[in-house]
């Protein structure tokens, strides 16, 4: 069985009736059914408390890390570090959340855990800035330059309508287990970056996709590897002016994560929390479109945790 189906399939925790949190508004983000069978959540949600701590609640609910990372493998962690901000700013990945992934992932026996971006601004200030660096060596981890041409292979895109082929970095070709862990934040571009967006961090050429059709390509790629965990870093928010942010008034300390194997449920339920209408993004419903995920969210068995 594929790992990027052990969610819906096999991870063994037992559907029970969790705690619903407040969502203050948005309620209905996370409105699913609290069905129970014999599969596993198909997403968890948890407001409130720190990075590290809503991490480890999450993904004990999914059967701990070792549901997805097998002793002797190897995982790459593609989390944001396109920007020189500091954390603060929320344009990256929070640090403590990534070092927090890392240390799960060794703890669960991974040979290598490597960590990388594609960067925006020049990659080693991003990488130290964003205190992303520190917190991933600190770990445990290796944090590997995603601004190196030759570590990318030119591959086939076969369900791209737009995007057909793209050079990608072969720890997301070669590696174990792929851990996509991209912020929540505003987008001038796409509307929103998320989980489908924090891919283009992995090519090594994005100027294609943003002069044809940006929405679409992004959503092309999405076939290509489905992560076999996504966690969407919705702790401090970028409200405005992103994808880089202009100061730390376009930030909100929200609070939120989001854990699913699924990309378009993940992204659904991250644009519901920012409190903006799912069909403004053009790329969830391309997605779904092209067999990536689910928009349904009444559909999927649903874990609310509240700290």
């Amino acid at each position: 069985m594929k790992r990027r189906d052990f969610l819906r399939k096999s991870v063994g925790v037992t559907v029970a009736s969790g705690t619903i949190m407040s969502l203050g508004g948005v309620t209905k983000a996370f409105a699913g059914t609290g069905k129970s069978n014999s599969s596993a959540y198909d997403m968890v949600a948890v407001k409130g408390g720190k990075p590290g701590e809503m991490f480890e609640k999450a993904i004990a609910e999914l059967g701990g890390m070792s549901a997805f990372v097998k002793t002797g493998q190897t995982v790459v962690v593609k989390p944001n570090i396109g920007w020189d901000s500091p954390p603060e700013r929320a344009a990256n990945t929070n640090p403590e959340l990534v070092g927090k992934i890392v240390e799960h992932c060794i703890a669960a026996g991974a040979k290598k855990v490597y960590v990388f971006d594609n960067t925006c601004d020049e990659w080693t200030r991003c990488y130290k800035n964003s205190g992303i660096e520190s917190a991933v060596k600190t770990a445990g981890g290796v944090v590997v330059t995603g601004k190196d041409e030759s570590m990318y292979r030119e591959v086939q895109i076969p369900k791209g309508k737009i995007l057909k082929s793209a050079k990608v970095h072969e720890l997301i070709l070669d590696s174990d287990v792929f851990i996509n862990v991209p912020v929540l934040k505003n987008h001038g571009g796409a509307t929103m970056s998320l989980t489908m967006k924090n891919l283009m961090g992995v090519v090594w050429d994005r100027g294609f996709w943003h002069q044809n059709d940006l929405h679409q390509c992004i959503a092309d790629f999405a076939t290509l590897r489905k992560p076999d965990l996504n966690i969407i870093d919705g702790f401090n928010v970028m409200k405005r002016n992103g994808p880089r942010g202009v100061s730390v008034d376009d930030v909100v300390n929200m609070k939120y994560q989001i854990l699913s194997a699924d990309m378009v449920a993940s992204d659904t339920a991250a644009v519901k929390v920012f409190g903006i209408d799912v069909a403004s993004v053009n790329h969830i419903g391309i997605a779904e479109q092209l067999g990536v995920g689910t928009t349904k969210l009444d559909e999927l068995n649903i874990k609310r945790i509240s700290i």
